[in-house]
């Protein structure tokens, strides 16, 4: 290769760069604009958690409750609670301890211990949460929990040897870390390798091995399996934030995962977070003092809304250093205001004399004035033009309220629908009560055991949901088949129809692309709706554009 050779590739190389270095931090940019906002609408999301919070506490203290159904009730608070607020946390599980004892529930009693274990673990309070473990008999737990008993355990010691000073004490740690985390591999080894569980595991595992290119193959995975603006998309894009540095050292790569998951903490009202204070001591070392101040000062109204001692101990840490240096800042602009005031002061006075100046050239204004009569006459001509222009949209106005029309019509629609579930489930309702009343336990197991119910309903739904969508696309079908090879178009058998595989891209051409969301719309597996997109993309024309192409169908 000739030296002007590799000189021309080098510079295709480091124009490739800057132009993907530029795109990131544009994207960036954009993402810090949407946290911003998001962060300015933090009372909206609260609010919202709130409300949640007091239905439930409003079943709460309905006296026909049973305590079985107290308990169950108050496991609901404590999932809102978990993250929100430590205190409500750890009252409604001593809460939910004592109803299980009173219930003399074994199974209660052992998950109530387990999930008061996890939240000393995630405070800090590693110490107590050990105690605790061990005053259960492995052998009496259930599948689920012991795995929850392992992970607890293994969480423990995983940060009882991160911060343990004396080498044999942390040796120990270290070792009862790999017990526990040996006894938990084998417990997921019988889960499927596609389940949420199996892949945050071996996402840990591949890390402790400093495997980081395969624990990021994993963590994709996870986020395809996790929506946006819950705690589990919020974890899972931190972990894939420090990944991202470590691996290639892209500080960019680390501030856009740490932002969307700064965006799912705030969404989903995770007050024990953070993604936050670690923006902020990024942009804290990049020299950005407002926006890291910021952030700290964001972070630290939720740990102290949480109250965690754990997390207002890692703000502890750079709190300080940054409001110190924010603080100069401020002080260094305020500075800087008053040169600025004392300068517009002194043009002020500039301004005054010209002005009186202006004043003798008021004459002169006299000719401008024949000019605007000049001005005027083109502004006719261009309001003429208006005028045409006018129409236009008043075409498209009819146009969209055609449109308004039917939307109203469809919600109208789904209103009623609405209406008639909640009517059907009084009914449904009021036939159990009535049962349970009249001691005909028998009648109610075989009304429970039915699905006729839901069958109906099903076939409603479908039936609406194909009229509703050709109604809007009447022309989805006959542009559907042209996608497909000859001979291998889809014919329905009833006007108003659609067929499974129809359905499914009628989804996708509303931009439900995602095989989980359309399996649960249509209560088909996964796996099915999977081999249907498959079976239909072999059959395409275009198999790689073929979903594409769809989309676009009008």
């Amino acid at each position: 290769m000739t030296s002007n050779k590799k000189v021309s590739i080098y510079i295709l190389t480091l124009i490739f760069g800057l132009t993907h270095l530029v795109s990131n931090s544009q994207n960036i940019d954009s993402l810090l604009v949407a946290l911003e906002t998001t962060m300015s609408k933090r009372n909206e999301y609260d609010n919202s958690k709130e409300l949640r919070i007091n239905n439930l506490k409003k079943l709460l203290q309905d006296p026909e409750a049973t305590l079985e159904n107290q308990y169950y009730l108050i496991n609901r608070l404590i999932s809102e609670y978990e993250y929100y607020s430590f205190d409500s946390t750890l009252d409604y599980i001593e809460k939910n301890l004592k109803l299980a004892q009173q219930l003399d529930n074994n199974l209660f009693i052992q998950e109530s211990t387990l999930r008061l274990a996890k939240l000393l673990a995630t405070s800090g309070r590693y110490d107590e949460s050990i105690n605790l473990l061990e005053e259960l008999d492995t052998s009496k737990l259930s599948v689920d929990l012991i795995t929850d008993y392992f992970i607890i355990y293994k969480r423990c010691y995983s940060e009882l040897r991160s911060i343990s000073r004396v080498n044999s004490i942390r040796e120990k740690y270290e070792q009862l870390y790999y017990t526990y985390k040996d006894s938990l591999d084998i417990q997921i080894s019988k889960l499927g390798e596609n389940s949420k569980l199996y892949l945050e595991i071996a996402e840990q595992n591949y890390r402790d091995l400093s495997n980081t290119k395969k624990a990021l193959e994993i963590n994709a995975k996870r986020l395809a399996l996790v929506e946006v603006g819950t705690r589990e998309y919020a974890m899972v894009a931190f972990n894939r934030s420090y990944m991202s540095h470590e691996i290639d050292g892209n500080r960019l790569n680390q501030k856009k995962f740490l932002i969307l998951s700064a965006l799912s903490d705030i969404q989903s009202s995770v007050k024990d977070n953070a993604s936050m204070s670690n923006l902020a001591v990024i942009f804290f070392e990049e020299g950005d003092v407002d926006r890291a101040h910021k952030f700290i000062s964001f972070s630290f109204e939720d740990a102290k809304f949480y109250n965690s001692k754990l997390r207002f101990l890692d703000i502890s840490n750079v709190l300080p250093a940054i409001s110190k240096s924010y603080e100069i800042e401020t002080n260094k602009q305020n500075n800087t205001l008053k040169k600025q005031l004392m300068f517009i002061s002194f043009l002020s006075a500039i301004l005054l004399v010209a002005l009186f100046f202006i004043i003798k050239q008021y004459k002169k204004i006299k000719i401008g004035r024949e000019h605007l009569k000049t001005a005027n006459l083109q502004l006719n001509e261009l309001n003429e033009k208006l005028s045409f222009t006018n129409k236009d949209l008043k075409r498209l106005y009819e146009e969209l309220s055609a449109v308004d029309t039917i939307k109203e019509q469809y919600i109208g629609t789904f209103l009623n629908l609405y209406s008639d579930y909640i009517d059907k489930l009084d009914v449904y309702r009021k036939t159990v009560r009535k049962y349970i009343v009249t001691n005909k336990t028998n009648d109610l197991l075989e009304l429970i055991k039915s699905k006729n119910i839901v069958d109906e309903e099903l076939k409603l739904f479908y039936e609406n949901f194909d009229k509703s969508f050709l109604h809007i696309y009447p022309n989805f079908i006959e542009n559907f088949n042209l996608l497909l090879k000859k001979g291998e178009q889809i014919i329905v058998k009833e006007d108003n129809t659609l067929t499974v595989e129809l359905r499914i891209f009628a989804l996708i051409r509303l931009g439900i692309s995602n095989s989980s969301q359309i399996s649960k719309i249509l209560r088909y597996s996964v796996n099915t709706i999977y081999n249907y997109r498959v079976k239909i993309r072999n059959i395409a024309i275009n198999r790689e554009e073929f979903e594409d192409k769809v989309k676009t169908i009008t």
